[in-house]
């Protein structure tokens, strides 16, 4: 196995395409087909499945893509601590958030205190944050109620209630709070499986004895607004992500607590990542933590 076959690897299946890697890898793309075919045959291991023009990653191809992920990042580490320890950050970070709401203050004082950073930022369930990160697709998650892991380093960031959205004129006239025993009677519209706004729904229905039957599921939290607002039923949200929706009104349930203890994630692995170490001293600086 040489460095050079395992490089050529990576960027065929960073890129997607031999055609792409080779453009940037700057080299013919029959010589990068030939480290890769080379590293397979060694190996005796298919990596890819070619179909024309484009190629997919076999399961084995999957598992060395999350290494080499991981190889190339201490190689790039290893050449900024010999390099430029001490030079301005640069790169990029990835946040991957159940609700992005939660760090968008602290990414703005990041981004002005290290301008050459790119951040991109998406939103997605607690399953798929936590799946980003260990895929290493992400340098820093945020998720509600995580349950404690080996793997990660954690930060809280406070813990605020689940209440009710409905539209304007769903609920009678004067209607401030429902009661959670209530919901029985209401169309209630869920998130999708893995939402832990959700999970927290249904755990305390169970403890409660109280049926809670979607009517409608929805994946994302944006598209159960939507849905709500159409007033179509009553969907659910931490209040520190209620928004400023004037087409919705936001409930407190009361006869249950119920709250988001939300939780900024990192891979415990990644902690002396320059970017990560960065945006975590941003944070602390902001809260005192």
């Amino acid at each position: 196995m040489r460095y050079t076959q395992l490089r050529a690897f990576h960027y065929v299946a960073l890129a997607g395409g031999f055609s792409r890697a080779a453009e940037m890898l700057n080299q013919t793309q029959p010589s990068l087909s030939e480290q890769v075919r080379r590293l397979e045959q060694d190996h005796d291991t298919l990596l890819f499945r070619r179909d024309g023009r484009q190629v997919r990653l076999t399961e084995a191809g999957e598992g060395l893509y999350l290494l080499t992920k991981q190889f190339f990042e201490v190689e790039a580490n290893i050449g900024e601590y010999l390099g430029q320890r001490r030079a301005a950050i640069a790169g990029r970070l990835r946040i991957i958030a159940d609700s992005a709401v939660h760090v968008t203050g602290a990414v703005g004082r990041f981004r002005r205190a290290h301008p050459n950073v790119f951040v991109s930022i998406r939103t997605d369930n607690t399953e798929s944050v936590l799946a980003g990160l260990r895929n290493y697709d992400a340098e820093i998650g945020v998720v509600g109620n995580l349950a404690p892991a080996p793997d990660l380093d954690t930060v809280d960031l406070g813990r605020t209630p689940i209440a009710a959205i409905a539209a304007k004129g769903f609920l009678p006239v004067k209607t401030e709070s429902i009661a959670f025993r209530e919901l029985e009677r209401w169309p209630l519209i869920f998130r999708e499986q893995g939402s832990r706004t959700r999970a927290n729904l249904e755990e305390a229905a169970a403890r409660m004895g109280v049926r809670l039957t979607p009517v409608i599921e929805v994946d994302g939290r944006e598209a159960m607004r939507e849905v709500v607002a159409s007033g179509a039923g009553i969907g659910f949200v931490s209040e520190a992500e209620a928004g400023q929706d004037r087409r919705l009104v936001t409930l407190p349930l009361t006869g249950v607590d119920l709250g988001m203890t939300e939780t900024l994630v990192t891979l415990t692995a990644r902690r002396d990542l320059p970017v990560i170490r960065a945006f975590l001293k941003t944070l602390a600086g902001d809260s005192g933590i």
